[in-house]
């Protein structure tokens, strides 16, 4: 069954997902269904778990960075996110995604 694509307007830094324009601030515009958009809120919700890991880790100043599996998995998830934004994102989303170079080539 192939479900229709509605448009959604997507604020990475909030995980904000809305199908309004106007309701709140807004970075990237994309065409999605209802599964897609169910995998786009689950990395979102991954990431706002990660972010709290990340907070307890931060205070403890013996675990640098670099060595810091949190953070991969922070980094990692926001590139499946940015990934999917390419993926589905309008013409413009897509032409920012690809100036910032955050996607593996």
């Amino acid at each position: 069954m192939d479900e229709q694509k509605k448009t959604y307007y997507i604020d990475v830094g909030t995980g904000h997902i809305t199908r309004n324009a106007t309701s709140s601030t807004w970075s990237y515009k994309i065409q999605a269904n209802d599964e897609e958009i169910t995998q786009l809120r689950e990395l979102f919700d991954q990431n706002y778990s990660t972010e709290w890991k990340n907070f307890f880790r931060a205070h403890v100043p013996y675990v640098q960075y670099h060595y810091d599996r949190e953070n991969d998995a922070y980094d990692n998830t926001i590139q499946q996110v940015y990934g999917m934004l390419y993926k589905l994102g309008d013409n413009e989303a897509k032409s920012h995604i690809e100036s910032m170079n955050i996607l593996p080539k």
